[in-house]
């Protein structure tokens, strides 16, 4: 079962992206990083991150966006402030569309969530730096069999202590 890890919004912390890194780069097929970390694109922090440009990213090294597929799972990333977040989905979902991927995941609004709508999953792992709800800072870890009949969603904080309400189960096949 392929795990995913997801981080945004990091906004300059370096020792804490390496921890989260560290902590589950053994158990994780794939890490992801939605932007606005303000860090270099080629920084060891971010070695072996799929990584994107955010808004405050000055490195123009990141690409806006990256699709990639794990297994079944098909990714769409990017950092959502050219997408609109804010205010809708619409805009993701189309672009994601375009390119056949089944699951987005961006940043841009540090809340933390997920959310699938007409057979795609929209994941925003939060910010682990600057949260913007009543959650602390997280980040976020996805599992899915290969079939995408069973996809869990977990969220946890910097530490690494799993914020369970945020929690998150569903099927792409339904």
């Amino acid at each position: 079962m392929p795990k995913i890890l997801i981080i945004s919004d990091s906004h300059g912390w370096t020792d804490e992206v390496i921890a989260i890194k560290q902590r589950h780069q053994d158990e994780v097929h794939t890490m992801i990083h939605c932007g606005d970390s303000e860090l270099a694109y080629d920084g060891t922090e971010l070695a072996g991150f799929e990584k994107v440009q955010g808004n405050m990213d000055m490195d123009f090294q990141f690409p806006e966006e990256v699709d990639f597929r794990v297994g079944n799972m098909h990714f769409f990333v990017t950092h959502g402030h050219l997408h609109q977040v804010n205010s809708t989905l619409m805009p993701l979902s189309y672009r994601a569309k375009e390119l056949g991927a089944n699951i987005i995941c961006f940043g841009h609004t540090h809340r933390a969530g997920a959310e699938k709508v007409n057979g795609q999953l929209f994941i925003n792992p939060g910010s682990i730096r600057q949260p913007r709800t009543a959650h602390p800072g997280s980040y976020a870890i996805l599992s899915a069999d290969d079939a995408l009949t069973d996809i869990e969603l977990r969220f946890f904080t910097k530490e690494g202590t799993e914020i369970t309400s945020l929690a998150y189960q569903t099927s792409l096949n339904e």
